[in-house]
């Protein structure tokens, strides 16, 4: 029984299996050489040096972001991480928020306010970008329990806001002892 395949010899199949066997090895190569380069990527992160490959792309961005956070330089890691808040997927900016956030929650941390005035209100400053970084990760992706964690130590760090008319030495309504909340 005939298939019809007339058109369809032994060495037109073998010719074009052969350069389908051409094209998978070359693909493969390809894939090989991109593992490579990742790899060597991922040590150079580990390892703080500069990255050879991939100069351009967000991960690298990202990396070095993170390096100069871990090194204590925040203002140049805030302007990397807030850069990178404009591009690519919803997690990854969740990612950069919650970095941004940690950085200005352990500066925070850091102070030794005790009595001093003006370190007690950069600490309440910190804490509260720390809180706007992290509601915008919450935000972006409510899956991330570090995220959610860390936003309720920061909301438990700072303080309650005042509001008027309220304080231990006036009666609720009223401001400054016996001028009621509302008259000009």
């Amino acid at each position: 029984m005939a298939l019809g395949l007339k058109f369809l010899t032994v060495k037109k199949l073998s010719w074009s299996l052969t350069i389908i066997a051409i094209a998978s090895a070359a693909g493969l190569a390809h894939q090989v050489h991109r593992l490579n380069q990742i790899n060597t990527f991922n040590e150079a992160v580990k390892t703080g040096q500069p990255r050879v490959t991939d100069k351009l792309s967000y991960e690298n961005k990202y990396a070095q972001a993170y390096w100069l956070a871990e090194k204590s330089y925040f203002k140049e890691a805030t302007k990397l991480f807030s850069g990178l808040t404009q591009t690519s997927t919803a997690s990854n900016r969740a990612s950069v928020f919650h970095n941004i956030g940690n950085m200005f929650f352990h500066k925070a941390l850091r102070l030794n306010a005790g009595n001093d005035v003006r370190a007690r209100d950069e600490a309440e400053y910190l804490l509260t970008e720390a809180m706007t970084a992290y509601k915008n990760a919450v935000k972006l992706d409510n899956s991330n329990w570090g995220t959610r964690r860390n936003l309720d130590r920061v909301l438990s760090l700072l303080p309650d806001t005042p509001q008027a008319g309220l304080s231990d030495s006036d009666s609720p309504g009223m401001v400054m002892g016996n001028i009621p909340v509302g008259l000009p």
